[in-house]
């Protein structure tokens, strides 16, 4: 004669319940005890023989792998984590020699495809990459050689006209602070309107997401403010 067991596990608590079954070979089963297991691990009674046939009825009911007088129950695969989106830059690396004749005053070039800008210093000595936000459209794109005409800290900023057509809810006029458009810092491009600059709103770095002008990060665009100085040059491409 031999037994099988059977495993009932209770979701709602660490505890599952277990029934001890007697079952004689080529018979039914009957209950003949009952008790308590803690997690899915119960050691078997040590006396108890356990068929081959009544071993595999036990593992196809309960769902179990038998180990040396140890039940463990069977590992599930862990469902799948939703996908995260990021925020994407490809981060293309140039060489400045493709873009600029020299690095006088130092040089910026804007990546509208990479979403990323690079600065290299006049002496080559110090060179910088950063992923930033683009144009949203390019409609908005402008694309060239300019220069850095000026440089702000702590920028207010004005919507242009085309902006306040877009958005006629904007506000008039924006302080520095928080809340400004243009972050922390901005140079100023020879390109009215043009910019790159900070910005609080880390959602928009890696993507198409401005009205025309580069933005990076606050903690970025201080470090390129830094470098950068008034005639530096600067293409968007």
């Amino acid at each position: 004669m031999g037994t099988i067991f059977e495993v009932r596990q209770s979701l709602s608590s660490r505890f599952c319940d277990y029934y001890l079954l007697e079952a004689p070979v080529g018979e039914g089963c009957r209950r003949r005890e009952t008790g308590k297991v803690e997690g899915s691990i119960m050691k078997l009674i040590k006396d108890i023989s356990i068929s081959r046939r009544a071993a595999l009825l036990g593992v196809a009911a309960s769902g179990l792998f038998l180990k040396t007088g140890v039940a463990t129950a069977q590992t599930t695969t862990p469902l799948a984590s939703p996908p995260v989106r990021h925020n994407i830059s490809s981060f293309s690396n140039s060489n400045w020699r493709d873009h600029f004749d020299n690095l006088k005053h130092g040089a910026i070039l804007c990546d509208i495809d990479s979403r990323a800008v690079q600065y290299w210093s006049e002496d080559e000595s110090v060179y910088k990459l950063y992923p930033s936000s683009v144009p949203e459209s390019e409609e908005l794109t402008k694309r060239g050689y300019t220069s850095a005409i000026k440089k702000v800290e702590g920028p207010s900023w004005r919507p242009t006209p085309s902006m306040k057509i877009r958005n006629p809810e904007w506000p008039d006029y924006f302080q520095p602070g928080p809340g400004n458009p243009l972050g922390t810092h901005a140079l100023y491009l020879s390109w009215q309107y043009y910019r790159v600059h900070g910005t609080g709103d880390t959602r928009k770095i890696g993507r198409q997401s401005s009205n025309g002008c580069i933005g990076l990060y606050n903690e970025h665009i201080k470090e390129l403010f830094a470098l950068a100085e008034v005639g530096t040059q600067v293409k968007l491409f």
